[in-house]
């Protein structure tokens, strides 16, 4: 008789699919590969994931989704566990273990913070050999947790570009994947890649202000010809950082003003 306390690898994205609706039987043998799951056998060479197998993909995928992680962190962080180190990326659970979507949905619900400073939010990519490299649009799932369609549709929109390998693949840029984070996070307030495209739009028309303002910022640090050399990106480097502080802060004043209008207006009508 089969030992029940076993799932097979079907059964494991089942029982997870209902949180992590982008997982897969390949992304399972994908992280396999990877060497952060490691189920036993049977006799007959079937994989068995036992409880612990099932709580360690649940964890993975859990800190992909909700702590942004990639899986080169990951894989410290499930070593640090291993050793029984503390580590940053353990799963929130209640008295019943029940699944994490309310931890995720109360993530995505918070509030966020710096939002009427100057400081922006960031989504970063830990790993910088990731950034500098393109990938498969297949990976999407296991690199940043959102689907092929998904970053499909942010191509159409125009918020990322996909270049053609010479084997006709569709490759996503790694510098991309932060916005392709940023756009998946803001899912969960209801915005989908078409409504991202006034973003493109905006970012289009501000970036020739930006870089005027930059000419004029030179022209104050001495003359028009600068030389192009370290020292002088870095200014301009700390000069755009914030020039785009400064704006985001006041586009975040504005929309935070007339969206507390709008609810003003709408308690006084309904009185």
């Amino acid at each position: 008789m089969a030992d029940t306390s076993f799932l097979t690898i079907g059964k494991v994205v089942d029982k997870l699919k209902e949180n992590y609706p982008d997982l897969t039987i390949s992304k399972v043998r994908y992280l396999e590969d990877e060497g952060l799951l490691e189920p036993s056998r049977s006799s007959g060479g079937y994989r068995q994931y036992s409880q612990r197998d099932v709580q360690r993909l649940e964890t993975i995928l859990y800190l992909q989704k909700s702590r942004f992680m990639p899986l080169s962190v990951i894989r410290e962080e499930l070593e640090r566990q291993d050793q029984g180190k503390n580590a940053i990326g353990s799963i929130p659970r209640n008295d019943n273990h029940t699944s994490v979507q309310a931890e995720t949905h109360r993530q995505a619900s918070a509030p966020i913070i710096g939002a009427g400073n100057a400081d922006a939010i960031v989504v970063p990519i830990d790993d910088q050999r990731i950034v500098e490299k393109f990938h498969s649009i297949d990976r999407m799932p296991d690199l940043v947790g959102a689907s092929v369609g998904f970053v499909r549709q942010l191509s159409e929109v125009g918020v990322i570009t996909l270049k053609r390998s010479p084997h006709g693949r569709d490759l996503v840029d790694g510098h991309d994947l932060t916005l392709i984070r940023l756009a998946h996070e803001l899912r969960h307030f209801g915005f989908e890649p078409k409504n991202l495209r006034q973003y493109v739009m905006a970012a289009n028309r501000e970036s020739s202000m930006f870089a005027k303002s930059l000419v004029v910022y030179a022209k104050k640090g001495g003359g028009v010809e600068v030389e192009a050399n370290s020292e002088t990106r870095r200014k301009f480097t700390q000069a755009l950082t914030r020039m785009l502080g400064l704006t985001n802060a006041m586009r975040n004043e504005l929309i935070t003003r007339l969206v507390s209008d709008s609810f003003k207006d709408m308690e006084i009508n309904s009185t």
